[in-house]
């Protein structure tokens, strides 16, 4: 086998092929060099801070071809300023090399408008917040929707969901206040259902039942009822119900009367049941004057006391006429003057008596007021 391995015909095979390899790989590189222009490179201009129509020109007059990109606006520079060049400036590259420019836009790139309607505030806040828009200022309006966000306005026109607006622009947000309380309830009987649902609209109320008497839903009927009744006290977002019909209201009496022993029984009970329980509270104001009538009819006896000291005085008197007994025209004087203290005697004692009982709680009295 080795005779047969060194024989000429095969060196001269291997001599051959190896002959081929080697030219077809000088070809390749050579080609290579002329098809990539080896050897032959060019330096970056530095075309930062110009303008991008400035860059593009110095670019095609070296021969290098450009992608321009907008880049994160930045308000202290012009507007299409080159801010950045990728490759970096003063690099060599070949000859058709694609050169980055990155531009300073106009401004600020636009963003699309978040659904925030219906929401909570605090959440429509954030949802703002992450897409770069600002909050400007909050309008609060009267709704049944507390907190909740009811319109958008950008330089006060009314904003969609979806519009497209710079970054960092400022939305106004009209929110709710809340529903108001004790609202009169206006006055739909002689309108029309349209005219009807305006101002239950306007007045911040829900519409609620619409019962047409031909069963229809034509909305020019003429509302001959509603519930609850015109200037009756109510919140705002209460319902109303409706009833309305082709014919004017006169012309519907007997069914307004159908309806009002329906919907205003409960307003006549409660009105008889004030009118029962008023009298109740009025009557124990006279019982409470009473006794203060009589507070002072005890005063009386205070006049009497010192009559019986003046009849005690009148004793020591009767004795000294007794001293002066040997005249007997002065006998029958004591005689009658001794009668008269006795009966005088026997009823002090039973007049101070109740005297001294009744002091102590004039004392008493007297104090407490």
């Amino acid at each position: 086998m080795l005779k047969s391995f060194f024989h000429w015909k095969v060196l001269v095979n291997i001599l051959l092929a190896a002959a081929v390899f080697v030219g077809a790989v000088w070809l390749t590189f050579r080609w290579l060099e002329v098809h990539t222009n080896h050897g032959k490179e060019i330096a970056v201009p530095n075309v930062m801070n110009k303008s991008v129509h400035e860059a593009i020109k110095i670019l095609d007059d070296s021969g290098l071809s450009y992608e321009v990109d907008s880049f994160k606006y930045d308000p202290k520079f012009k507007p299409f300023q080159v801010l950045q060049i990728y490759p970096s400036p003063g690099s060599r590259v070949k000859d058709g090399r694609t050169i980055v420019l990155k531009v300073n836009p106009r401004t600020y790139a636009q963003v699309s408008v978040p659904d925030v309607l219906d929401r909570y505030k605090g959440l429509a806040f954030r949802q703002l917040e992450q897409v770069g828009l600002k909050i400007g200022d909050t309008i609060y309006e009267p709704s049944i929707q507390r907190d909740a966000v009811l319109r958008m306005l950008y330089n006060g026109a009314v904003l969609k969901p979806g519009a497209l607006l710079p970054r960092f622009s400022t939305i106004d947000l009209v929110i709710g206040a809340g529903p108001k309380r004790n609202i009169s309830v206006p006055n739909l009987v002689g309108l029309t259902v349209q005219e009807a649902k305006l101002v239950i609209a306007q007045n911040l109320f829900e519409i609620g039942l619409i019962e047409h008497e031909d069963g229809g839903a034509d909305e020019s009927d003429i509302v001959y009822y509603q519930d609850p009744a015109a200037f009756d006290v109510r919140d705002q977002g209460m319902q109303i119900d409706l009833w309305a019909s082709k014919k004017t209201p006169a012309e519907m009496g007997g069914k307004i009367s159908q309806l009002n022993s329906m919907y205003r029984i409960k307003t006549d009970a409660y009105d008889s049941q004030s009118y029962e329980e008023t009298p109740v509270y009025r009557e124990p104001t006279p019982s409470r004057t009473e006794p203060l009538e009589e507070t002072p009819r005890p005063v009386a006896p205070k006049v009497e006391t010192p009559k019986a000291e003046v009849k005690k005085q009148e004793t020591p008197r009767a004795e000294v006429k007794k001293t002066d007994a040997p005249k007997t025209a002065t006998e029958q004087k004591p005689k009658v003057v001794e009668t008269k203290p006795k009966a005088v005697t026997t009823q002090v004692p039973a007049k101070a008596t109740p005297t001294k009982a009744e002091e102590k709680p004039k004392v008493k009295r007297v104090i407490v007021e």
